[in-house]
């Protein structure tokens, strides 16, 4: 067996006492307030933890870079990114319902490195349990006394798969809509520092602020850094037991653990803690039980940001590293298995049409070509399509992320791809008529994932391009519909 509980855990812990009691609780934390923020920078770094978002970037450098760009005059902000949204994933909400503590404890380690005055908790309005579960955990930590002068706080933001996009993220703490920022965290942080009549209407769709923060800004603004839950919940333990401890399970390129979805046509959807190395097929087996009595795996799914994974590339490790060797990603570690009854060329016409919907219209192409690839790719589902539309594909596939600012266009690049690589057969078939017509897979949020049920939000399946769920689409995206960017209110409708 190689599931874990590193983070976790097994149980729900109950309290902060019982955190403190059972799992040593606040021991990382009083280490590093009696450490040099240079100094736990360092052990992130040698730890070797990257982020458990999705983009696996290293956690230490990050940090670093952070604190080499701190304002003057303005404290930093730590933010924690709970506004999970990748379809197939569940594991940060897993996490926070068992033990928020952890997490919280991570942010307040972050706050000290990066000189922060203020941690915020960002978590989709519609993640009542979360959201709840954080706020009452937080009200133990002020009562012990552990944010000692760090103000935290919960906010609750919009539902839209880029309100999990760091930049857009931090467009909608300063009261905007989701729209994704040219500069990154570390230059363009959460505090106010400029605000004129252009920045607060504008209908271009362009990132409002852009005072930069670093040593060689004229600006003061300050940085944020910006941390998934999962990556936080794991740097307690890292400061406590240092870098060598956290080697000492996963890869040397990739160690430590990874939290895992399993879901789709598996005899037991569920969330799970494994080793990184563990092969896919093992955690498939491990936890999602195998696959579906009499059935074979056909591919996997690894959310929507990377490449479709056939049958015989199972026996992949889960790192960093041989994942993208294969020409997929590890991601969030959320994986939709499809046996064979399911058609791939229906897996990626839904893909294709979640991230179109999804898609803010700031960059056109993104939108645009991205609608265009769910259309074609509907029409070649149902067996609809001609030699001449699968070209088109191809064509809209090689645009659909040019001057893309961030990643949805690529992540449609990416898996359209790989459906005409890997499943061109498939394709074939739909073009000739020997495959019967099919449906596109309805690819959303999971809501819950309760006993052997994953259930997904059916409602994204009448979600139109401009976010509303209005009857009809009035041809607009979000950024032409809503020029306001402060109306973040309009979007849940």
């Amino acid at each position: 067996m190689t599931v874990t509980h590193r983070v976790l855990h097994p149980k729900p812990i109950a309290s902060l006492g019982d955190y403190v009691a059972h799992l040593a609780g606040g021991t990382g934390l009083q280490r590093a307030r009696s450490s040099d923020p240079w100094t736990l920078i360092k052990t992130l770094e040698e730890s070797g933890l990257r982020g458990r978002g999705g983009a696996g970037f290293p956690t230490g450098r990050k940090w670093r870079t952070v604190r080499e760009n701190l304002s003057a005059s303005f404290p930093s902000t730590v933010v924690v990114n709970g506004a999970e949204g990748e379809p197939g994933t569940f594991k940060d909400r897993t996490i926070l319902r068992r033990n928020p503590y952890h997490v919280l404890e991570g942010a307040l380690i972050a706050a000290h490195a990066v000189s922060a005055s203020q941690v915020v908790v960002a978590l989709k309005r519609s993640f009542a349990p979360e959201v709840a579960r954080v706020r009452s955990a937080i009200e133990e930590i002020a009562t012990a006394g552990w944010a000692d002068g760090v103000v935290m706080i919960v906010f609750e933001g919009p539902d839209e798969y880029l309100f999990g996009e760091e930049t857009a993220l931090l467009e909608t703490l300063d009261g905007r809509l989701p729209f994704p920022r040219i500069s990154p965290p570390f230059r363009r942080g959460v505090t106010e520092v400029v605000e004129t009549a252009a920045d607060l209407h504008s209908g271009s769709g362009l990132s409002a602020h852009v005072e930069m923060a670093g040593p060689d800004s004229e600006s003061d603004a300050p940085p944020a850094l910006v941390d998934n839950v999962e990556t936080l919940a794991n740097v307690p333990r890292i400061i406590e037991r240092g870098a060598p401890w956290f080697r000492t399970e996963g890869t040397d390129q990739s160690p430590g653990t990874i939290v895992c979805t399993i879901t789709g046509c598996v005899e037991t959807p569920s969330v799970g803690e494994i080793l990184l190395g563990t092969t896919l097929r093992q955690a498939i087996h491990e936890i999602g039980g195998g696959p579906l009595a009499g059935h074979d795996i056909l591919a996997v799914l690894p959310g929507v940001s990377s490449a479709i994974i056939p049958a015989d590339q199972l026996d992949t490790p889960l790192t960093y590293e041989d994942m993208a060797a294969i020409g997929s990603g590890l991601g969030s570690a959320g994986y939709y298995v499809l046996d064979t009854s399911i058609d791939p060329v229906a897996a990626i016409a839904g893909v294709a049409r979640f991230l179109a919907i999804e898609s803010c219209g700031q960059c056109s192409p993104c939108k645009q070509d991205g609608l265009a690839l769910s259309e074609l790719l509907a029409r070649l589902a149902g067996s609809d399509a001609t030699e001449r539309d699968v070209a088109t594909i191809t064509k809209k596939a090689s645009t659909v992320a040019d001057g893309a600012r961030c990643s949805i266009g690529t992540q449609q690049q990416v898996v359209v791809n790989s459906l005409l690589q890997r499943f061109g057969s498939h394709v074939d078939d739909h073009v000739t008529g020997a495959a019967a017509p099919v449906d596109p897979l309805l690819v959303a949020e999971l809501i819950d994932i309760r006993g052997d049920t994953a259930q997904i939000d059916e409602r994204h399946a009448t979600k139109q391009p401009d976010w509303t769920y209005e009857p009809t689409w009035r041809g607009e995206t979000p950024v032409e519909r809503f020029t306001d960017h402060r109306a973040a209110d309009t979007l849940d409708t």
